[in-house]
């Protein structure tokens, strides 16, 4: 058996980095690889409180290579990229220097204004691949010295279709009302003020999903409790319920590594509102028909009347370019280039 381990500081969560790590997770095992997730939160297989995101002492690295000794190739997911936790950063690259390692990027520290001093990340080896997840970062790779491949976040596109009188239900809400999605965790760099502003001018109510994090508590209960509009704040039992109960989305972020809900509502036919931020023009580019924030009227026209074509050209689109079976061909294609051992020819050396 070719084992695989996926290493990260949570998963099996609900944050964008678990939800791809789970879809990678399914493409690897599609090669043939057993995979076995390492952690320092959420329902794991080898659970390494060190590597946690808000670990009071620095992983164990005995223990850390004991949980990655038999594993033919591993996946790093953003524990060498992002400042998050400098000692579980350090003890990763240690164990993993000159082993067959795939270092999946998400956040550099040069996008964030407060990791910007931070120098020492990404972490590098010659026996290692870089994998980002746009192309903005790879050319910013590049620009550092670092060779890399974009892949973009894969999603499931084959999912089933939520149940929207059940979930509105829940939300109690009838089906007359218009709702406002805003499908992510309360932080500032969210726009939570100009998604409340859209609902306002939609006369929708506000539905927001995430819990809030990174210190936003007060200032999200301020903006909720002073809106101009019904507010939700709920999750939901899982995607493909989010975007069966809501009219429209809303996704009017300042700054995100990737995005995953604009591609979400285009598989789910949902429209979508989005922001101007470096990587959704990067998406839009593709050839999506997302609306503006200043599209307001627009949207409104079009929920009355929703055109379909455009929705059915969304999701086509989506399922083109973000498949998880898009996402396992571009990782078999590294995997090889790469001449590491893998399921189907396990005593291969790499090169």
């Amino acid at each position: 058996m070719t084992t695989c381990a996926i290493v990260s500081f949570r998963l099996g969560l609900s944050d964008g980095v678990s939800i791809v790590a789970r879809h990678w997770q399914t493409a690897l095992e599609g090669l043939g690889y057993d995979v076995v997730t390492v952690a320092g939160e959420g329902p794991v297989d080898r659970l390494i409180p060190g590597l946690s995101i808000d670990a009071t002492a620095p992983p164990n690295e005995n223990e850390l290579a004991s949980a990655l000794a038999y594993c033919d190739l591993v996946v790093v997911e953003n524990v060498c990229t992002i400042p998050l936790n400098l000692d579980a950063s350090r003890a990763v690259g240690a164990v993993l220097t000159g082993r067959p390692a795939i270092m999946h990027h998400h956040d550099p520290p040069w996008q964030r204004d407060r990791f910007g001093h931070i120098t020492e990340l990404p972490l590098q080896d010659p026996a290692w691949r870089h994998v980002t997840i746009n192309e903005l970062t790879r050319t910013q790779m590049i620009a550092r010295g670092i060779e890399a491949t974009t892949i973009y976040n894969p999603f499931d596109t084959d999912a089933a279709t939520g149940d929207r009188e059940a979930m509105r239900g829940a939300l109690g809400i009838d089906d007359h009302t218009l709702l406002v999605a805003h499908p992510v965790r309360a932080i500032e760099r969210k726009n939570i003020p100009l998604a409340l502003r859209l609902a306002e001018q939609l006369e929708g109510t506000y539905w927001l999903l995430g819990a809030a994090e990174e210190g936003y508590d007060e200032q999200l209960d301020w903006l909720l409790s002073t809106a101009a509009v019904p507010v939700i704040h709920q999750g939901a039992p899982s995607v493909p319920d989010i975007y069966a109960a809501a009219d429209v989305v809303v996704f009017p972020s300042l700054w995100e590594g990737f995005g995953n809900p604009p591609i979400e509502a285009s598989i789910h036919r949902r429209p979508v509102i989005v922001g101007d931020y470096p990587v959704g023009r990067e998406l839009r580019g593709l050839g999506f028909s997302w609306f503006n924030p200043s599209d307001v009227a627009a949207v409104a026209a079009f929920v009355s009347e929703p055109d379909v074509e455009l929705l059915e050209r969304n999701r086509a689109l989506a399922v083109q370019r973000f498949s998880i079976a898009e996402s396992q061909r571009l990782l078999a294609k590294l995997i090889d280039d790469a001449g590491w051992p893998t399921p189907h020819n396990p005593h291969r050396s790499a090169t």
